[in-house]
C-alpha cells in the first residue's frame, strides 16, 4: 500500500515530465530552464525559503529560550500562543494580512490613509510565512533546550563565567544541530507552501503555484509535472539532511537530564527583553486571529464597517455541507492513520525482518514530498483504469492517511523507545503471543503517543490544501478549498467566517481528545516536533 500510494504517484509525475509524447525526452526541462519566468520561480522559491527559514528559526529559538531558559513569567500562556498557528488553515494569516495591509486594509487605508497596492508579493509572503512557521522551529528547539543539562550552565557560572559566555560556549553550541535541523525543515515547508503564495504572492512567482497553474489553468500537464519534480528534488534532499543532522548531531549532554531545573541563565534586563519579545509576538498572533474574527462581522471590509451577520447565513448556505464532509473525511482518516502509524512503528522498533529499513523510508517519505507533487501524482495515477478513483471520497481519505502517517510513525517510535523490551519479553515468557502482547501491554503504554499522533493527523487533514486542491470534486469538496475560492471572489467576510469556524472545530476536537484521554497540551503537540 505504501508503494501504491506514495511511490507510484511520484513515478507517474516523473514519467510524464520525461515522456510527454510517449518517448523519453528532456525537452520539457530544457524549456523550463530557457524561460526566465520559470527560472524566476525557482530562484524566488529558494530565496523565499532561505529568508523565512532564517527569520522563523531565529524567532523560534528566542521564544523557546525565553520559555525554557530565560525564566520569564507566563510560560504556559506563551507556550499556548506559540503552537496556536499550527492548528490554523495554512493561508489564514494571509487573509489577515490582506484585511490589515491590503488596498482597503484596516491599518494601511483606515488608520494611515495610505493608497497602496497592498502587501502582495515578497514582503507579504515573508510576513505570513514567518508567523505561520516559527512554531515549527519553536517545537523542535524546545525539546533540544530542555534536553541540555542545566547543571552545565550553572557550573560554568559558579566558575565565574558570565551569562553571555555561558550562552555562547555552552547553550548555543549544544543547540546548533537543532538550529540547523529547524532551519532546514522550515526551508522545506516554505518552499512547498501553496496556500499563502496563491493568495498573497501577487507577481512573485513560486514553484508550487506555477506547477498548479500549468497543470490546471494552462492544461500543460507535462510542464506542470516537471515543475512538481523540480520542487520535489530539493525538498526530499533537505528532508533527509535534516534527519541526518538530528541523528548525528549530539545536543544531549552526557550526564543526562538534570533532576533539578537550575537557575535561569539570564539577568533581569535580559528577562525583560525576552518578555517584551514574547509579548510582541503574542500581539502579532492575536492581532491576526482577532482580525479574522472581526472580519466575520463587518459588512464590507474597508468600505462599510457596519455590523452584520449576513456572512454567517451565506457561509451556512455555501459551506455547511462542505464543512460536514471535511470533518467526516478527517474523522475517517484519523483512526486509520493512527493505527497504521502505530503498527509500522511497532514493526520497525520491535521486529526484525527483511525490508524493515525500506518500510521505514517509505513510511516517512510522504512527509518530505511536496503536496503539489502528491496532488499531481494522484491525478495522474488514479484517474485511469484500474485505479479510477479521482474525485471520490476514497482518494481524499487516502491522501489524508498517507500524507499524515509519518506523524503517527514518529510519535509511536518516540514512545516505544521509552518502553523496555523486558516488559514485552516477560509477557511472551508467560505464554502470550505477539498479538496479545501488543494489544494488552504495548498499546496501553503508548496510548498517549497514539492519540497525540491521531490528533495532529486530524488537524493536518482539516487544514490541508496543497494536495487536496487537485483532488476535490463538486460532491467532495474541502473547506480550505472553499475558503480560497471565497477569497478569490473577494468575499472576505465569508472567508473569515469559514476560517473562524474551522479553527473552532479543530480546537473543539483537541479539547475533547485531551478531556477523554487525559493528555496535556504538550503531549498532544509533541508529535509535531
Amino acid at each position: 500500500m505504501l508503494a501504491l500510494f506514495i511511490i507510484y504517484p511520484i513515478f507517474a509525475v516523473v514519467r510524464l515530465s520525461m515522456s510527454p509524447g510517449g518517448s523519453f525526452s528532456v525537452d520539457v526541462y530544457r524549456e523550463l530552464f530557457d524561460r526566465p519566468r520559470y527560472l524566476r520561480a525557482i530562484t524566488n522559491s529558494v530565496w523565499l525559503g532561505a529568508v523565512v527559514a532564517t527569520i522563523a528559526t531565529t524567532i523560534g529559538f528566542l521564544f523557546a529560550f525565553a520559555i525554557y531558559r530565560g525564566g520569564i513569567k507566563g510560560r504556559r500562556f506563551f507556550q499556548a500562543i506559540a503552537i496556536l498557528p499550527i492548528i490554523s488553515p495554512p493561508f489564514m494569516f494571509a487573509l489577515s494580512v490582506i484585511l490589515l495591509f491590503g488596498r482597503n486594509g484596516l491599518i494601511t487605508a483606515r488608520l494611515l490613509g495610505l493608497d497602496t497596492g497592498g502587501i502582495f508579493g515578497l514582503p507579504g509572503l515573508i510576513l505570513v510565512q514567518t508567523v505561520n512557521l516559527f512554531p515549527i522551529a519553536y517545537l523542535t528547539l524546545s525539546g533540544i533546550l530542555q534536553g541540555i543539562d542545566p547543571d552545565l550552565e550553572t557550573g560554568a557560572m559558579n566558575l565565574g563565567a558570565s551569562r553571555f559566555t555561558v550562552f555562547r560556549t555552552i547553550t548555543l553550541p549544544l543547540s546548533k544541530p537543532g538550529l540547523l535541523a529547524s532551519w532546514m525543515v522550515v526551508f522545506v515547508t516554505s518552499m512547498t507552501d501553496f496556500g499563502n503564495p496563491i493568495m498573497i504572492g501577487g507577481s512573485f512567482d513560486v514553484l508550487s503555484v506555477q506547477a498548479y497553474m500549468e497543470f490546471t489553468g494552462m492544461g500543460n500537464l507535462p510542464r506542470g509535472a516537471a515543475l512538481a519534480v523540480l520542487l520535489l528534488i530539493p525538498t526530499v534532499l533537505v528532508y533527509f539532511m535534516q534527519k541526518a543532522v538530528l541523528r548525528r548531531g549530539s545536543y544531549a549532554t552526557i550526564t543526562g537530564k538534570s533532576s533539578r531545573r537550575g537557575r535561569p541563565n539570564t539577568g533581569p534586563a535580559m528577562r525583560a527583553i525576552l518578555t517584551s519579545f514574547c509579548v510582541f509576538m503574542t500581539g502579532v498572533v492575536v492581532l491576526f486571529y482577532g482580525t479574522i474574527v472581526v472580519g466575520s462581522f463587518v459588512r464590507l471590509w474597508g468600505v462599510n464597517w457596519s455590523f452584520t451577520l449576513d456572512h454567517f447565513s451565506y457561509s451556512w448556505d455555501v459551506g455547511f455541507v462542505t464543512l460536514y464532509r471535511t470533518v467526516l473525511l478527517a474523522l475517517i482518516a484519523t483512526p486509520i492513520t493512527a493505527i497504521m502509524g502505530t503498527v509500522i512503528a511497532f514493526l520497525m522498533m520491535r521486529k526484525v525482518f527483511p525490508g524493515r529499513n525500506a518500510l521505514g523510508i517509505l513510511s516517512m517519505l510522504s512527509y518530505a514530498i511536496p503536496g503539489t507533487a502528491i496532488g499531481i501524482g494522484y491525478v495522474l495515477a488514479f484517474n485511469v483504469a484500474p485505479f479510477r478513483w479521482s474525485g471520490t471520497a476514497f482518494i481524499l481519505v487516502t491522501s489524508f492517511v498517507f500524507r499524515n502517517v509519518p506523524i503517527a510513525v514518529e510519535s509511536g517510535i518516540a514512545a516505544l523507545k521509552q518502553i523496555s523490551n523486558e516488559i514485552e519479553e516477560s509477557s511472551t515468557n508467560l505464554g502470550a503471543n505477539s498479538s496479545q502482547t501488543f494489544r494488552q501491554i504495548t498499546l496501553p503504554l503508548i496510548k498517549p503517543a497514539f492519540f497525540a499522533g491521531a490528533t495532529f493527523a486530524f488537524v493536518r487533514s482539516m487544514t490541508a490544501i496543497s494536495a487536496i486542491i487537485f483532488l476535490v470534486s463538486a460532491r467532495w469538496n474541502h473547506v480550505t478549498v472553499l475558503i480560497l475560492a471565497q477569497t478569490e471572489i473577494l468575499r472576505l467576510g465569508a472567508a473569515s467566517v469559514l476560517s473562524t469556524v474551522l479553527i473552532i472545530v479543530i480546537m473543539a476536537f483537541i479539547y475533547l481528545i485531551m478531556k477523554a484521554t487525559g493528555l496535556k497540551r504538550d503531549q498532544v503537540f509533541s508529535s509535531a516536533q
